[in-house]
């Protein structure tokens, strides 16, 4: 190995690496005692200072705990977890199962359509796979395509407990709002009580995107928190280029219940639903066909594959170890939207910011996406909303247009779409007055009167959008149009006159 890698990480002999993301890297190791290949999860040395770095750590144990207890094909298997002296500190390291294979959200950023007994047999066994996590008492909370590895045979494995909760877990508690935006139940934006049906609700989505290709609900956390918790998604076979028939579109809407008594009781039986709707037991693996969609492994890149250890990263598909090369930029983006997100990530993940940035400009041809894949690499839930703050000033992406900012309305034009952003002090009048609403800071009784405006449009969940709005800006004009931002685009102008008429 470099001078930049240890050789040894406890007992094990380091091979080579597999890739490096913004906590640690994941190494490629041998175990000399069973004689066999592991992958070796790290946690950096720099994470370990300031009360972040310390709940980032205990994550980092909770998943050797979490995963630990569990024995089944379809989860990434635990070995080990200790720490090792190395020339650079101490490190900490999960020994566990070495995989060959892509992930779920490779299959679908490569636009790759499964058939219909291809989407059961991957839904049956992510369900299958979840049944013996919750009847161990493990709820993984985070189910998404990144984190659903499917190997060459056509069989998936599920990865990443790093913030799963456990029957005798104390770390992260049953009404923490965690996990990745895009795939929560509304039970976990609100900040309710949760179960083992928060990873129900994740496999609908999961599920939905198999069959129409994307997400049932996109867009900036507020905006997409809203929809979580108030908007029924169309049915998945009705989108463009999905899978025809809506053969699963009735389970999908079943799984994705906002009340999470209306979801299926258990995976079981959201299983037992896929294998009835197909009309015979789902297939035991994926097609062939389907497992070799993409390109060949010797065709790959590497560092296309292998995104972050908080990810899947473990998992090897080929080739030489990933290099520290970024290539050349995606030309579908405007360069000045990606150096500003690229900046806002920087402040979370160092330096791979830039590597990050360009992998996910690839696959990703809009703002909202792009900010909710680096988003998703950050795991410190402030920091996130940090970054997901940030990243939105910096405009569209979309057809290498850019995004465009309508002077006077703090409107952000994104490819078509409009949605509202914290921006320039806005201008009234002939005489060119400025409306100084960015620097006048946001007091007390301007959140109880937003949260009323808001609670017109939004409902119960109008003062959970206000309170994380405010703990990410403290002045007026930014937080109004983070608030504006959750609101239905019929009501936005004038909620924003009201709130901007708050003495």
């Amino acid at each position: 190995m470099s001078a930049h890698h240890p050789e040894r990480l406890g007992k094990y002999q380091i091979t080579g690496v597999l890739g490096e993301g913004a906590m640690g890297v994941v190494y490629r190791g041998f175990d000399p005692d069973i004689r066999r290949i592991v992958a070796l999860k790290t946690i950096r040395k720099q994470m370990g200072e300031g009360a972040d770095a310390a709940q980032s750590a205990a994550r980092f144990r909770n998943e050797a705990q979490a995963a630990g207890r569990l024995l089944h094909p379809g989860i990434v298997g635990v070995y080990d977890f200790g720490e090792s002296d190395t020339y650079g500190g101490r490190v900490a390291y999960i020994a566990m199962e070495y995989v060959e294979g892509h992930t779920l959200s490779q299959y679908l950023s490569q636009k790759v359509r499964f058939s219909e007994a291809d989407v059961a047999s991957l839904a049956a066994q992510l369900l299958d796979a979840l049944a013996h996590a919750h009847d161990n008492g493990v709820w993984h909370r985070d189910i998404k395509p990144s984190n659903v590895i499917m190997t060459k045979a056509g069989r998936i494995k599920i990865a990443d407990f790093g913030i799963a909760r456990t029957d005798t877990s104390a770390l992260t508690m049953a009404n923490s709002v965690l996990g990745t935006p895009m795939y929560m139940a509304p039970e976990q934006f609100m900040g309710r009580p949760i179960d083992h049906r928060v990873d129900v609700y994740g496999a609908g989505v999961v599920l939905y995107q198999l069959v129409a290709g994307r997400a049932p609900f996109i867009g900036p956390h507020e905006a997409l928190m809203y929809k979580v918790v108030n908007e029924v998604p169309p049915p998945p076979s009705t989108l463009e280029g999905a899978l025809p028939g809506g053969r699963f579109d009735a389970v999908v809407a079943t799984a994705l219940a906002k009340d999470p008594r209306e979801r299926f009781a258990n995976a079981a039986a959201f299983r037992d639903a896929v294998a009835q709707a197909l009309g015979q037991p789902a297939p035991s693996a994926v097609s062939r066909e389907a497992v070799y969609a993409l390109a060949s492994l010797s065709e790959y890149a590497p560092t296309e594959r292998i995104v972050s250890p908080f990810g899947a990263p473990f998992v090897n598909q080929g080739g030489a170890p990933p290099t520290s090369t970024t290539g050349a930029p995606p030309t579908h983006w405007d360069p000045s939207v990606l150096a500003q997100v690229e900046s806002a990530l920087a402040k979370h993940v160092g330096p791979l910011a830039a590597v990050l940035v360009r992998r996910a400009a690839k696959e990703c041809h809009d703002l909202p996406s792009l900010q909710m894949r680096l988003a998703e690499q950050i795991t410190s839930p402030q920091g996130r909303e940090t970054f997901l703050g940030a990243a939105s000033k910096a405009g569209g992406g979309t057809g290498g247009t850019g995004g465009s900012l309508q002077p006077g309305t703090g409107i952000t034009s994104l490819g078509g779409a409009t949605s509202l952003r914290p921006g320039p002090p806005t201008t009234y009048g002939q005489g060119g007055g400025t409306f100084a609403g960015n620097h006048t800071p946001v007091t007390d009784a301007v959140l109880e009167q937003a949260v009323k405006l808001l609670s017109a449009h939004l409902g119960p969940i109008a003062r959970v959008v206000v309170k994380r709005s405010a703990e990410r800006v403290r002045q007026r004009e930014p937080f109004y149009a983070l608030l504006v931002e959750a609101a239905p685009e019929a009501v936005r102008a004038k909620l924003l006159a009201d709130l901007r008429a708050i003495p």
